[in-house]
């Protein structure tokens, strides 16, 4: 593995909570570093295989002149994703912005923030047990698919199962999907509730019968425990209709926290 960088990348443009910020150009100054695995391309001496600096900086410039924002916080995220967008290869990207002519009451050097993105694989369950449960999976996968900075790696096959939690009353469609995503978990499940909304879910009973469900069940090797938020999936060990649907995929998977590989994994009470 190795970096890509980029110092001190000096723009004119527009950028800032004030309204003359918002008309009067001042100077910003960029840094990225990019890490990317680029043995082949020294070993090939081929620029197509690496991150080619010229157009990072060329991005940058496309974003901060053809924007304009309040914050440079999100000047700064902009520009992250838009590098990991043009390069598939990047692993993940820090992006520096710093602002020397800030309007501040203040003796100082610069004001700046960094925006930090990597990819990691994440797996998803998902769910349907109202109305054409097919094609509602089916949606949920080409929404995934269009939601920028995600990609869908693999598909389960479907599989039907019985209602888990003692609520539902009809039999689900199951799948599992490897994505790869550079979003933030928290992001990642907000972008997850915009599709189960525009997928018709209701929210009422807990454990009830839904056209759409989508659970994180992987988030890469992190373990999160927040309010809204457990990864991995709290209950995943318990279900038979996720467990065996990721062992299609992905059953080499070591499972954060057990160290089990997916193709270990059983459920000794099926739901």
């Amino acid at each position: 593995m190795g970096k890509v960088i980029v110092k001190k990348l000096k723009i004119k443009t527009c950028h800032g909570v004030n309204d003359f910020e918002k008309r009067q150009p001042q100077r910003f100054e960029f840094s990225a570093e990019v890490d990317c695995d680029f043995y082949e391309a020294a070993k090939n001496d081929e620029i197509a295989q690496t991150v080619n600096y010229s157009t990072v900086c060329k991005i940058i410039t496309a974003v901060a002149t053809q924007n304009v924002f309040n914050l440079i916080e999100t000047l700064a995220s902009r520009c992250a994703a838009a590098i990991l967008d043009n390069f598939p290869q990047a692993k993940a990207v820090k992006v520096r912005v710093e602002k020397p002519q800030a309007p501040v009451k203040a003796k100082f050097k610069t004001v700046a923030v960094e925006s930090y993105l990597k990819r990691s694989t994440v797996y998803l369950s998902l769910g349907s047990s109202m109305g054409d449960r097919k094609a509602y999976l089916d949606f949920a996968v080409k929404e995934l698919s269009s939601t920028r900075g995600v990609t869908v790696k693999k598909m389960s096959s479907y599989s039907e199962s019985e209602p888990y939690g003692g609520v539902a009353r009809n039999k689900f469609l199951n799948a599992c999907a490897e994505i790869e995503t550079y979003l933030p978990p928290r992001a990642l499940l907000h972008e997850i509730h915009l599709i189960e909304a525009a997928g018709e879910r209701s929210r009422t009973l807990r454990w009830d019968d839904r056209t759409l469900d989508i659970d994180i069940i992987f988030y890469g090797r992190e373990i999160i425990c927040e309010d809204g938020l457990i990864i991995p999936h709290a209950d995943y060990m318990n279900r038979s209709f996720v467990i065996e649907p990721l062992k299609e995929i992905a059953p080499d998977f070591i499972c954060p926290g057990t160290g089990n590989r997916v193709k270990e994994l059983s459920v000794s009470d099926s739901n």
